[in-house]
C-alpha cells in the first residue's frame, strides 16, 4: 500500500513533486548499443504503429474543413454515432451516440481520471490497478495526490480480485482493469470485474485498447455486463494506425461520462475537429483492421523464433501486439542488452510496467517485417 504524495511517488516535502524519470527515457544506452549495427536499431520498445493509416482516413483528416471552428469537446454527434456503432459490432453492446465521449487519445484520460473522480468524491483517495500493467495508472494517482494500490496478479497476469483488502476497496475511486493487457497479453473476466465493482460501490474503469488485436476468444467490453458503474475507454491509435492523430473516446455509466464531459469542456479537452473527421472514416471500415490483425499476428509468430534464438520461450498473448518474454535468469536488463548487442534489438525491462515484471522484457512486434529479418539475419536465422 502506498501513501498518497509519499517519498516514494516522488514527492519531496520541501520542494514538492519532482517526478520520477520517464520510463523509456532510461534506455538511452542500450538504444547507442542497438544503433551500432549495420543498418541501426531495430526499435520494438514502444508500441508506436509503424504501419499507414488508412488512405480514406488520411484524405477526411486533411478535407474535413473542420480546422476553421473550435470542435465540441464530448465530440461531434457524427463521431460519437460512429465510435458507439464500431464497438456495438465489435463487441455485441447497446449503446448509441449519447453514451460516448471524446478523448484526445487514451493516455490523457487514463492520467487525468483520478483527478476528475477526486474532484467529485474528496473521501475517497485511492486508484486500485493492475501490479503489472501500464505505467500512466499508478502515475496518474500520484499527479491527483491519490494512494496508488497496486492488485497483484496471477500466473496468467489476470487481476486477483480476491486479494484486493477491503478497506482499500472502501477508499477507492476507482479499479483500473486492462484487457488485453499490456504488457503481458493477459484477458480478464470483465464480467467478474464489473461485478465486484457493482458490489464493493467502486468504479471500474476498463482500458480495452487492444481488444481488436485479441487473440483467444472474442473481443471483450465491460459494457456489455452493464453501464452503472463501470467506463470504458478505447482508442484509435492502434486499431488505425493513428497515434499521432490523439483519438479515442470512453463510454459507461451515464452519470459518470455526463459529469467527466463536463468537467473536461471547462479544462478545454478538445479532440481536433480534423481527427474526429479521420475517426469517421476509421470506425467505418473493417477491412484495415483485419490487415493490421494479420501483420501483428504474423510479427508474434516471427519474433518469437528470433526470441527462441536466445534459449527463450515467449508465449503468445492473449491478445495485444506485445511479447512478455521471460528474461534468463529472471535479469531483464541483462537479457535486454543481450538483444541489442546480438540483435539490435531495443526492447523494455518489464520492471517498467511494474516490480512483479521485473523479471520479464515486453517486446512490442511493431516494426515491419524486413525489419524485423534484419535483427533475425544478425543472428543467423533463416525465417
Amino acid at each position: 500500500m502506498t501513501d498518497a504524495l509519499s517519498a516514494d511517488d516522488g514527492v519531496d516535502s520541501a520542494a514538492g513533486f519532482v517526478p520520477p524519470p520517464y520510463p523509456y527515457d532510461r534506455l538511452t544506452e542500450l538504444k547507442v548499443i542497438a544503433e551500432a549495427h549495420d543498418g541501426g536499431a531495430v526499435d520494438l520498445s514502444i508500441g508506436t504503429p509503424f504501419d499507414p493509416p488508412p488512405d480514406p482516413v488520411v484524405k477526411a483528416l486533411a478535407e474535413s474543413g473542420s480546422e476553421r471552428r473550435y470542435p465540441p469537446s464530448i465530440g461531434t454527434q457524427a463521431f460519437r454515432d460512429a465510435a458507439a456503432g464500431w464497438l456495438n459490432r465489435l463487441v455485441g453492446s447497446d449503446i448509441d451516440g449519447d453514451d460516448v465521449r471524446a478523448t484526445i487519445g487514451s493516455k490523457e484520460f487514463v492520467a487525468g481520471l483520478p483527478h476528475w473522480l477526486r474532484l467529485r468524491s474528496p473521501g475517497r483517495d485511492t486508484v486500485l490497478f493492475p501490479a503489472v500493467s501500464y505505467p500512466s495508472y499508478e502515475m496518474g494517482a500520484t499527479l491527483a495526490g491519490c494512494r496508488a494500490v497496486p492488485v497483484p496478479v496471477d500466473e496468467r497476469w489476470r487481476l486477483d480480485l480476491s486479494a484486493i483488502d477491503p478497506t482499500d476497496a472502501d477508499r477507492a475511486l476507482c479499479l483500473w482493469i486492462n484487457t488485453p493487457g499490456n504488457p503481458a497479453g493477459g484477458l480478464d473476466d470483465l464480467a467478474a470485474a464489473y461485478r465486484w465493482g457493482r458490489d464493493n460501490n467502486v468504479l471500474v474503469a476498463s482500458d480495452e485498447c487492444y481488444a481488436a488485436f485479441t487473440w483467444k476468444g472474442r473481443p471483450q467490453s465491460i459494457v456489455t455486463s452493464g453501464l452503472d458503474g463501470a467506463i470504458a475507454v478505447h482508442s484509435l491509435s492502434k486499431r488505425s494506425n493513428l497515434a499521432g492523430a490523439r483519438a479515442g473516446f470512453y463510454t459507461g455509466d451515464p452519470d459518470v461520462i455526463h459529469y467527466l464531459g463536463e468537467v473536461r469542456k471547462h479544462a478545454g479537452f478538445l479532440q481536433p475537429g480534423p481527427v474526429q473527421a479521420a475517426a469517421v472514416a476509421a470506425f467505418s471500415d473493417e477491412g484495415h483492421v483485419e490487415v493490421q490483425r494479420e501483420r501483428y499476428h504474423q510479427r508474434l509468430e516471427l519474433t518469437r523464433r528470433i526470441v527462441a534464438a536466445f534459449d527463450v520461450e515467449a508465449p503468445m498473448p492473449g491478445g495485444g501486439f506485445y511479447l512478455w518474454a521471460p528474461a534468463p535468469n529472471g535479469d531483464a536488463w541483462s537479457f535486454a542488452r543481450r538483444l541489442a548487442t546480438e540483435a539490435g534489438m531495443l526492447v523494455s525491462p518489464g520492471e517498467f510496467y511494474g516490480p512483479q515484471g521485473a523479471g520479464h522484457v515486453r517486446i512490442a512486434v511493431v516494426q515491419p517485417d524486413d525489419r524485423l529479418g534484419l535483427a533475425a539475419d544478425r543472428l543467423g536465422l533463416s525465417l
